[in-house]
């Protein structure tokens, strides 16, 4: 495992691993050169051992052998390097240079030990230098940095050839996913301008439920309610909000009422949903190949679904053209359907399906789209990232029918903001505006009347 093998051909294989170094409190955005506080010591204790470390080692035999039985060997390596090289080096140091080694070889280098904190949410890399996480709703700086930008490219380069891709100045755009789930973007020069910059969102290990979600203030009793007898009597669901607001979360904790008897197909972009009956299709898009061939789209994936006798088709979002079909999905039998949207209030949203489908549709009648949309939409969900870091529902909106050309909608519940000053927590109450909801006659025919009349007031 530790015969030599000629230092560049490490380098090529797996760039070159990133000491931890501090950020300032206030980066420069454009920043292009490391920070100044830099750990020097550390940074040149690790050069020397791993020069030293890869001079001597055969990488391909070392990363099959695995973490654990390579971790052991290591510690015994980076002692004898840093007593031939007389280093000063603690214990404790010498553990650092190694779970950083192994973190770039096995994992994706610095950044490995945010992706195993179960507290951050979303990892935002703006260059080499500037690593930002969410934690509770709120973006902070983090004192982890990579080498260099050739070390980031590297370790962007390692992300899309995971999943077939290639990442480069020919093509510098990727959407990825890594091995847990989570969802990465990439985008490098020409079209970043300060270094490669690469958007990791988090899959979530927890799975969430509404009663947790009214625990964390997300939404009240009632409405937590309301949500779950929407979703058991089969009602066609849209969640609308903005990036990171919690829809597919939301999309999640609905998805747990429906029965364990009923076929599921979830159709995603990048597979997020958590659905816990037995009977789920999941099936997911794939991009077009280097030549440009070979995609398959959420729309044909919809279409396909149709084919696969569904009881319920669930979209991880809606967002092209796709968005005709989903509406002919919820009118021809396939009830209880759901789908995420980005839109800034419920009107917004089913402005935005209408807008979609006349895209794919241009000549369809304007009144014949909103028609469509009446008879297959029955909630509009409303969520939002508030400034204070928690996610809320604000409207749950039902659409009751078609008045000339317009959709006809009522809130059933709302959230009021209450705060007659800007204060950093945000202050409100939800209300239920005690208006006779529309599926009231399906909630009878799955005997749950009494309970959503009372979850109403």
């Amino acid at each position: 495992m530790f015969g030599r093998k000629p230092q560049d051909s490490v380098r090529e294989e797996h760039g070159d691993v990133a000491p931890l170094s501090r950020i300032p409190a206030a980066p420069d955005r454009a920043a292009t050169t490391r920070p100044a506080d830099l750990e020097e010591g550390f940074s040149a204790n690790y050069s020397l051992i791993r020069q030293r470390l890869f001079a001597r080692m055969n990488v391909s035999a070392a990363v099959l052998s695995g973490r654990d039985k390579l971790a052991a060997e290591l510690a015994g390596v980076v002692g004898d390097i840093a007593n031939a090289e007389r280093l000063p080096m603690t214990g404790q140091e010498q553990s650092r240079i190694v779970a950083v080694l192994l973190d770039d070889m096995f994992g994706l280098g610095p950044i490995e030990p945010l992706l195993n904190d179960p507290t951050i949410t979303d990892i935002l890399i703006n260059g080499p230098y500037q690593i930002y996480v969410e934690r509770r709703g709120k973006l902070e700086v983090t004192d982890i940095a990579f080498r260099d930008n050739e070390h980031l490219s590297n370790v962007a380069q390692r992300i899309a050839a995971s999943v077939g891709r290639r990442v480069d100045e020919t093509s510098p755009m990727v959407d990825a996913r890594l091995a847990d789930g989570s969802r990465v973007n990439i985008i490098m020069a020409p079209l970043a301008l300060d270094g490669a910059c690469v958007s990791i969102r988090k899959f979530s290990q927890q799975k969430i439920d509404i009663p947790q979600m009214v625990e964390f203030g997300s939404l009240s009793a009632a409405m937590g309610r309301v949500l779950e007898i929407a979703a058991r009597c089969r009602l066609n669901i849209i969640i609308s909000g903005g990036t990171g607001s919690g829809k597919t979360t939301l999309l999640n904790a609905l998805s747990r009422m429906i029965d364990e008897r009923e076929r599921i197909v979830t159709i995603e972009d990048a597979a997020e949903l958590q659905l816990q009956q037995p009977h789920v299709v999941r099936l997911e898009t794939r991009p077009a190949s280097i030549e440009g061939a070979g995609q398959i789209a959420q729309r044909d994936l919809v279409k396909n679904a149709l084919r696969m006798r569904p009881d319920r088709i669930i979209l991880g979002e809606t967002r092209g053209e796709e968005a005709f079909d989903v509406l002919q999905a919820m009118n021809t039998g396939h009830d209880g359907s759901m789908t995420t949207i980005h839109a800034n209030s419920p009107r917004d949203g089913l402005v935005r399906v209408e807008n979609m489908v006349i895209a794919a549709n241009p000549n369809l009648p304007t009144r014949a789209i909103r028609s469509q949309i009446v008879s297959a939409v029955h909630l509009v969900i409303q969520v939002s990232r508030m400034r204070d870091g928690v996610r809320r529902v604000l409207d749950i909106t039902e659409v009751t029918g078609l008045e000339g050309d317009v959709i006809i909608t009522q809130d059933l519940f709302s959230f009021v903001h209450e705060d007659a000053e800007y204060r950093e927590q945000v202050n409100g109450r939800y209300v239920s505006n005690r208006l006779r909801p529309y599926f009231l006659e399906k909630a009878r025919y799955f005997g749950l009347e009494d309970e959503l009349m009372a979850a109403l007031g």
